[in-house]
């Protein structure tokens, strides 16, 4: 749904750069011819770009055909060497086909626009026996609508745009179908045999125009098959020749080989399907296409004078990119990229707050927690160490009276060693003696 309505966008935006043109350039053929430049001129750097993208493709085929003799008898090495090759020279698959697919919409727009309204009868009851205009993309109020739709000042080059080859020369009848019966019907109006009287016409949704306008029942395509038919025949002739110049262009300018025998079928359909195209579309269309086909020409000529299409300028891109690959250039730094490294690096921060939290403190040296609540004394550094003869030593007795024991404690602080400590019944010391 929102595709439609973008679509019907695009086609009123194109139908009102159509009749401002016609504004200033009041010529039914000119006017098309220089919305067409227009276009083209807006397409430019994507159509040069599709250009070295097909003919890079092109130039490619014969790499693509030995790796698909190599590996023909492994399915998935086919597709990885494939795509390395389309890595390497900077190729995408799909970019045969895209000149052709940016070029199409365009066509089917331009046909919208260019063709004539199509007028359906009035389903207001105030109106009845008039006919509504539908599928209508001009500006009701310009004076390209006015003309387009009573058929009038609609002529370049001797022929009338609005008219085909196949009525080139002739009185087409304008048809409509009839809601009532489901028939399709000859419009009324001059030319009509049966009712020749022309009736009112209303613009979209039964609005008043600007302007009066009665419905006419022919086209005026020419009084003569010959020579009416010759201009119809000479611009449809030259649509299909630049046609297919431009598919012999691209083929002159890839290697021999290049090109796939779907390719080749397509490059050799694709001319007859719009030659059997301009039989039926009308002048106007068919002015537009071979005047973007021309276009088309200039540009690939540009490339190839340039050197930017052709098999030396695919070696020269498969290079870069290899040199590309090898020295890769410094990414730049966007706003997305700060970002990220924003958020990663405070991510870091909270992860290291993490685990200075979760770290358990150390004990000091010199005694553990549990000794210093308990408020007993560290041991002395002159204490033997355990692993000397593997027997552990006899704890020293306790004391037999409080002298003593003050005295052993005393010698603890000092740092005697455990070893040293008084006896049960210990003997006098030679400066006790001396004292006395």
């Amino acid at each position: 749904m929102i595709a439609l309505v973008v679509w019907q966008q695009l086609l009123n935006a194109l139908g009102w750069v159509l009749a401002r043109i016609y504004d200033l350039v009041p010529n039914y053929g000119l006017a098309i011819i220089i919305l067409t430049v227009v276009l083209r001129a807006i397409l430019l750097p994507l159509g040069f770009k599709q250009i070295k993208s097909m003919q890079n493709m092109q130039a490619l085929q014969p790499r693509l055909k030995e790796i698909q003799k190599k590996y023909k008898n492994n399915r998935q090495k086919q597709q990885e060497e494939q795509m390395k090759l389309y890595k390497e020279a900077g190729v995408s698959p799909f970019s045969g086909c895209l000149p052709m697919l940016l070029t199409l919409p365009f066509l089917f727009a331009m046909y919208a626009v260019i063709r004539q309204p199509v007028l359906v009868p009035s389903s207001d009851p105030q109106h009845q026996g008039t006919f509504v205009v539908t599928n209508n993309h001009l500006p009701q109020d310009s004076s390209l609508f006015q003309n387009v739709l009573t058929h009038e000042n609609t002529d370049f080059l001797f022929m009338n745009l609005q008219c085909n080859l196949v009525g080139a020369g002739t009185q087409v009848p304008i048809k409509y179908k009839d809601p009532t019966d489901g028939q399709v019907k000859q419009l009324p109006g001059p030319g009509n045999p049966t009712d020749p009287t022309g009736a009112p016409i209303y613009g979209k949704n039964d609005s008043q125009l600007p302007f009066t306008a009665t419905t006419q029942g022919v086209l005026d395509c020419g009084t003569k098959r010959m020579p009416d038919i010759i201009p119809y025949i000479l611009i449809v002739a030259v649509m299909v020749g630049l046609t297919f110049f431009q598919t012999f262009q691209m083929q002159r300018a890839s290697p021999a080989g290049a090109q796939s025998s779907q390719q080749q079928t397509i490059t050799r359909i694709m001319p007859l399907m719009f030659a059997f195209f301009g039989l039926q579309f009308p002048a106007g269309l068919v002015v537009y296409w071979t005047v973007s086909n021309a276009l088309q020409i200039g540009q690939q000529t540009y490339l190839l004078r340039k050197g930017h299409i052709g098999p030396e300028a695919l070696e020269r891109q498969i290079q870069q990119q290899k040199e590309r690959a090898a020295n890769p250039p410094p990414q730049r730094r966007g706003f997305m990229t700060w970002m990220t490294d924003r958020a990663q690096q405070a991510q870091r921060q909270r992860d290291d707050i993490k685990d200075q939290r979760g770290q358990q403190p150390r004990p000091k040296a010199g005694g553990s927690s549990s000794q210093k609540r308990s408020g007993q004394p560290k041991p002395s550094g002159g204490q033997p160490k355990r692993g000397g003869s593997g027997k552990p030593k006899k704890p020293p007795q306790p004391p037999n009276n409080a002298a003593d024991g003050r005295k052993d404690q005393d010698r603890r602080r000092r740092g005697a060693s455990p070893g040293n400590q008084l006896s049960r019944n210990p003997q006098p010391q030679p400066e006790d003696q001396g004292d006395e």
